[in-house]
């Protein structure tokens, strides 16, 4: 029984080793099949007909009256927004000036048009036009004696270390 047992754990592996080099060799019993496109079945030939299943509101009112307001049209406001922090003291707009998080930060490579810069949260990866964290955008990625560099909005040039 124990030899009956191993021979056909040997037969098994056989065949699933030979299976598939049997499905290499015959691609056409395992292949796709393609159906030829010149069996279709020929449609009728009638006119078209004209569809006029427009949406009541895509159509635009041609008459020159003026539109009626409800009368249960509540006319209270039930959200607003202040100006606390928008407006100084003088009642002038104040100037958000928040800077992007983190000024500084490093070229580490360069890559088919892509460059991988790192700064204190992690590591990014920028093309040509992409923000950088000191709120300026990669302007050119060059290479410069022999060394590739960052050339930003600003006219600030990181060199890559």
């Amino acid at each position: 029984m124990d030899r009956m047992l191993a021979a056909a754990g040997v037969v098994l592996a056989c065949s699933a080793a030979m299976f598939p080099w049997y499905v290499f060799f015959n691609p056409d019993k395992f292949g796709i099949h393609v159906e030829p496109m010149d069996r279709t079945r020929d449609l009728p030939q009638v006119d078209a007909r004209n569809v006029f299943s427009v949406s009541p509101m895509a159509l635009v009112s041609r008459e020159d009256r003026e539109q009626k307001i409800p009368d249960n049209l509540d006319p209270l406001t039930t959200a607003t927004a202040s100006d606390i922090g928008r407006k100084d003291p003088d009642g002038e707009p104040v100037k958000i000036e928040q800077p992007f998080p983190g000024g500084g930060f490093r070229l580490l490579h360069v890559s088919n048009g892509r460059a991988m810069i790192e700064d204190a949260s992690g590591m990014f990866m920028v093309k040509i036009g992409s923000v950088l964290p000191d709120n300026s955008r990669v302007a050119t990625l060059e290479q410069r004696n022999g060394k590739w560099v960052i050339i930003t909005s600003t006219g600030a040039i990181y060199e890559n270390q």
